[in-house]
């Protein structure tokens, strides 16, 4: 029997060859491990319908920080005084993360930054002619208000990171103008931003590249996607092969709309399928993603890549019977996320299903009978249209069993 194929260091990684092969693309490289900044304290509570309290946000930046979160930003201090409060309690906990806020390009925000003690910031400004009209700002006072926010920022002890919101959609040469205006008034390092998932891959490559030779390689780049295409975990993988080293994104992908980059996805994906080292504990990711939905009140689709519940689940008998090979029915080990394999019994089941349950909850069903309990678990799963629980199963063997 042959292995299954694994180009990769981590043999608990069972991908395709074509991953490497470099007719197929060329590898994506990076020159240091990459690392992640998390919003889901500010982008992520911009999910409809959810509100953290202080004390939420507090346990969860602590969650973050047990994930290997390099960057948390902490919220929008501005925005109200449940806001600023917890700030303050992440700025005082003690984090190995770095603690970053979120502000606008106004001297009101700047000056709340200052007055709690941030030392790192993201400051944001309308780009695209589009948000632009929106807001009512025409170009020379946006470029005015980015030079003037970042120089209050940066002589104050503040990193700054620009942050052009709706960059994607901007003319290019005037999103060169402001970026070229806020590096000249003290930001170190610049956010490639995509604010409402516009860009396909390749469109984020590109811009990614042109940012980079407009600042110069010295400038950290960031990468800011939304998923309203269902390509943010590709955008943000086309982001780093452009050069970018930071990504942006949140848990679970939670945000507005149809949400940021999963910070979880593109993790795994640069660990299993590019062999590009990430700063991020992949054994935490399904149980921070699990603190993080109870905390929000939300439900995931039980088939989501990575923190899903039915990723490790079988029903299928099919599929049973290859349970003992786990290489050949999961691309990537239990292990590697801290998940646990189990079958599960229902319509869909078979007798392999049958004999792996019997053995997991130790119990005897002779040969003979087994088909009559297949049948039953079958009849069972289609009259209440799912799964049968374990003490459901028991009923049927027992009752099969005995007569």
């Amino acid at each position: 029997m042959s292995e299954a194929p694994n180009n990769s260091a981590d043999k608990r990684v069972w991908v395709s060859e074509l991953n490497t092969q470099p007719n197929v693309r060329p590898p994506l490289r990076a020159s240091h491990p990459i690392r992640f900044y998390d919003t889901t304290l500010r982008d992520g509570e911009q999910t409809v319908g959810v509100v953290f309290d202080p004390q939420q946000k507090l346990k969860i930046a602590r969650k973050l920080d047990e994930l290997g979160i390099s960057r948390i930003e902490a919220g929008f201090p501005r925005v109200s005084p449940d806001d600023t409060e917890a700030f303050r309690m992440i700025l005082e906990a003690n984090l190995k993360a770095e603690v970053w806020g979120f502000a606008r390009c106004a001297k009101a925000d700047i000056e709340e930054l200052i007055r709690l003690g941030v030392r790192a910031s993201v400051l944001e400004i309308p780009s695209s002619d589009i948000k632009l009209r929106a807001y009512g700002i025409a170009r020379n006072e946006a470029v005015r208000r980015a030079s003037e926010a970042v120089q209050l920022a940066h002589t104050n002890g503040i990193r700054v990171a620009f942050f052009p919101v709706d960059g994607s959609r901007a003319d290019l040469d005037f999103l060169r103008t402001l970026y070229l205006a806020a590096r000249e008034a003290g930001a170190e390092e610049a956010v490639v931003v995509d604010t409402i998932g516009a860009c396909g891959p390749e469109a984020v490559e590109f811009l990614v590249s042109k940012v980079r030779e407009w600042l110069g390689k010295d400038v950290s780049v960031h990468f800011h996607g939304h998923n309203d295409f269902g390509l943010a975990t590709a955008c943000a993988l086309a982001a780093i092969r452009a050069g970018a080293s930071w990504i942006q994104g949140t848990i679970n992908g939670m945000g507005e709309r149809a949400g940021n980059a999963d910070l979880g996805e593109i993790a795994m994906a640069l660990h299993c399928l590019y062999h590009v080292p990430v700063e991020l504990k992949l054994e935490k990711i399904r149980e921070v993603s699990q603190f993080v939905r109870e905390s929000a009140g939300y439900a995931l689709e039980p088939w989501k890549p990575v923190v899903g519940e039915n990723l490790f689940v079988r029903e299928s008998g099919a599929v049973a019977s290859q349970f003992h090979i786990p290489e050949a029915i999961e691309p990537f080990s239990a292990d590697l996320v801290n998940a646990h394999r189990r079958i599960v019994l229902g319509k869909k089941s078979g007798l392999d299903s049958i004999t792996l349950k019997s053995k997991e909850l130790g119990i005897e069903i002779p040969e003979a009978r087994r088909a009559a309990v297949l049948a039953a678990v079958k009849s069972r799963g289609i009259e209440k249209r799912g799964l049968l629980t374990d003490s459901e199963f028991q009923q049927i063997v027992s009752g099969i069993c005995k007569a």
